[in-house]
């Protein structure tokens, strides 16, 4: 089934975290935590880790670990999900986005499946689930 909202991100907090042993690249990598609120069939709120490897100038790629608590459509649960993708800062490519099988909880605990990300024009951030199991 699929399953749509909105989202809104909050209290993003660049964290001074580095690989080690350090490696200088083209792009330097960073760890971010921030939390989201979603409202539509999705709607609830989630914790992220947001991993990177970019700069504003250049565009860079992104992992991200979410941490999701709230309702699909009334079924309420928690679950994890993760994506990543390639920015140029204006346009997202080679996205991957997975729920991790096994993460749910309540009416959510069988949940497994995919999703997207798109970020509308007017900067309207969506985000879609293709679940199973719930």
């Amino acid at each position: 089934m699929r399953y749509s909202g909105t989202f809104k991100v909050q209290n993003f907090k660049p964290r001074d975290l580095k690989p080690m042993p350090e490696v200088t690249t083209a792009l330097p990598v960073g760890v971010t935590t921030f939390d989201k609120t979603y409202e539509g069939e999705i709607e609830g709120r989630s914790s992220t880790i947001f991993v990177a490897a970019y700069d504003p100038a250049k565009g860079g790629t992104y992992i991200a670990m979410e941490s999701f608590e709230g309702a699909l459509s009334g079924k309420k649960g928690a679950f994890n999900f993760w994506h990543a993708a390639t920015t140029s800062g204006k346009d997202r490519s080679g996205e991957n986005f997975n729920i991790v099988p096994g993460s749910g909880t309540g009416a959510l605990a069988g949940i497994n499946g995919s999703g997207s990300i798109v970020i509308d024009a007017d900067g309207t951030h969506r985000v879609f689930f293709e679940a199973e199991g719930v």
